[in-house]
């Protein structure tokens, strides 16, 4: 080996056993575990969810209530300028044919009493009930509906933002590298070791991957703010990705058959209570052709004075009390109740439909999921091999090269097909993770990742 190499293989060797210090994470560490847990408490959406269903109870309070006893008190004032004049017939004066003017009441009324309701029967008050206790079911599987959304909006942020940061930290590795051996080939360049093409060339692999390097940080920070606002944290909190992320075991069945796995889905446990609501209203429509019956009291007090003194207890007020029941038969309404009837009909017909779509959606979700799992754990073993048989290539041209017998051509592909490598790796361990988070929510098991 003559001089020029031996100074070449001696500086390679200082580069080979340097160890470059990568970004050091800034807050603190958050796994993914965390993020979920923080999610379930801190999102917005969920947030909102819990409110309607709170507002649901209130709801049914509401629909109950208006079956108990309604209490209302009355008042009323009233001021004749000009106090009414009714005719009456001549006969009661001893002047038949003729009409007498005659003026009744008084300059100033007042009326002060209680008015009580209380219904007896009412077909759509009961049909009301059951479906206030439906409404409470539903508004239960939209708010577990909206965790499963941010779980796996969550997840999926999580998995693609840890891959990104695992291929800048590739990135980087490489950087690194080309960034020590540019300055050695400068160094060698100026003593007359080496040619001006061979650092122009390491010059642009090293701006390429500093190109690269950037997107990559700048791509990991927004993908870390998507993660803040699916978590609910605020945007200038820092914090930084576990290594390690794994989903639970998803063990493949022989067969996917969503049939099997749908009545598990909070999605189509919403759709089926959907449907029964709808029912309900039918039945509530047709409820309103029903006779209702109600009891009502009546308590007043009524005074009438020529001048205003209702506060002089000298003078006499006279009270009126009044029982009874009130009976409403519908007859005729010009066919509203039969068209209300056929439209709500329709709704529970569409809920139907939607039923049978996510059947298919989620067979093809299912199938989906199941094969990309194959696939990626296919495609890992084999870029595992790649990334193997690279790093074998890139470690012998990197010898030959030290000893002369490589040009650096050959060293500089070596490095990138290890990167590139590297690169589809990382790229199929996300696709295999993604796919598992598929899977899990296909089979409505998504919920497991925070029990």
């Amino acid at each position: 080996m003559n001089k020029k190499h031996l100074v070449l293989s001696l500086l390679l060797t200082i580069v080979a056993s340097f160890s470059y210090a990568q970004t050091q994470p800034q807050g603190n560490v958050i796994t993914l575990q965390q993020a979920l847990n923080l999610a379930t408490t801190n999102n917005i959406s969920i947030q909102q969810a819990q409110l309607d269903e709170q507002g649901a109870e209130y709801r049914i309070k509401e629909t109950k209530g208006s079956g108990l006893p309604q209490i209302n008190a009355t008042g009323q004032l009233a001021v004749y300028p000009s106090i009414p004049t009714q005719l009456l017939p001549g006969e009661i004066i001893g002047q038949p044919g003729t009409y007498v003017p005659v003026k009744f009441g008084q300059k100033y009324n007042a009326t002060g009493g209680f008015e009580l309701s209380q219904l007896i029967f009412s077909k759509s008050y009961f049909v009301g009930l059951e479906a206030a206790a439906t409404t409470r079911d539903l508004y239960r599987l939209r708010t577990q509906m909206s965790k499963e959304d941010v779980l796996y909006n969550v997840s999926s942020a999580y998995l693609q933002a840890l891959q990104t940061k695992e291929q800048f930290n590739t990135i980087e590795a490489n950087y690194n590298r080309l960034v020590q051996l540019e300055k050695i080939l400068t160094l060698q360049y100026k003593n007359d070791f080496a040619k001006k093409v061979d650092v122009n060339r390491i010059t642009v692999n090293k701006t390429n991957l500093e190109n690269q390097r950037e997107t990559l940080a700048s791509a990991y920070e927004q993908q870390k703010n998507a993660l803040k606002f699916f978590i609910g944290l605020p945007i200038d909190q820092q914090f930084e990705l576990s290594d390690e992320a794994t989903l639970e075991n998803t063990v493949l069945p022989l067969t996917a058959d969503a049939n099997e796995v749908l009545a598990q889905r909070t999605d189509y446990q919403a759709l089926q209570t959907q449907k029964k609501l709808y029912g309900l209203n039918v039945e509530n429509i047709k409820g309103r052709a029903f006779p209702t019956l109600a009891g009502f009291g009546q308590y007043n007090y009524n005074a009438q004075r020529q001048e205003f003194n209702f506060f002089d207890t000298s003078k006499p007020w006279f009270n009126t009390f009044v029982l009874g029941v009130q009976l409403n038969i519908p007859i005729f309404d010009g066919f509203q109740r039969r068209n209300q009837i056929r439209q709500a009909e329709l709704e529970v017909k569409k809920t139907d439909l939607d039923l049978q779509n996510l059947t298919l959606n989620t067979q093809m979700s299912l199938d989906n999921a199941i094969k990309q799992i194959s696939t990626s754990q296919l495609a890992i073993q084999n870029q595992e091999r790649n990334v193997q048989l690279a790093q074998e290539v890139y470690d012998t041209t990197n010898r030959l090269y030290k000893e002369g017998l490589s040009p650096l051509t050959d060293l500089l592909e070596a490095e990138v097909s290890v990167r590139e490598a590297q690169t589809n790796l990382n790229n199929e361990r996300l696709k295999y993770k993604i796919s598992q988070l598929n899977y899990l929510r296909a089979r409505g098991e998504i919920k497991n990742l925070i029990q």
